[in-house]
């Protein structure tokens, strides 16, 4: 499988692991705390095999972004958290230096 789809399988099940760990409180409930560790297995696990085949700073660098990308969006549709300016200003930067680190670095792993 390509390193792009196994990373793209990790960020959704880190976000479906994050996203439960408000619903766990604090790992007192067991089906969400089920689903936070099975979602963190599958993330480190494809985590992994995304390192085989792309280099680690450029890995993490898309999981960490997107990830949090996502998760705001789903803590807005869930939790009604709704981010602030300064909070959408810094998610746009991430979200750019994410993109620097892709288009422009020879770290890029083709």
């Amino acid at each position: 499988m390509p390193g792009y789809l196994w990373l793209a399988i990790a960020i959704v099940a880190e976000v479906i692991g994050t996203s439960a760990l408000r619903a766990s409180e604090g790992f007192s409930r067991l089906w969400p705390s089920l689903v936070v560790v099975a979602g963190y297995g599958v993330a480190f696990y494809c985590l992994s095999m995304t390192l085989k085949s792309m280099p680690v700073g450029i890995v993490y660098a898309i999981w960490s972004g997107v990830g949090i990308v996502l998760i705001t969006l789903v803590a807005i549709v869930l939790y009604r958290q709704v981010p602030d300016l300064a909070a959408v200003a810094g998610l746009g930067l991430i979200v750019a230096g994410v993109a620097v680190l892709n288009l422009f670095s020879k770290m890029q792993a083709h």
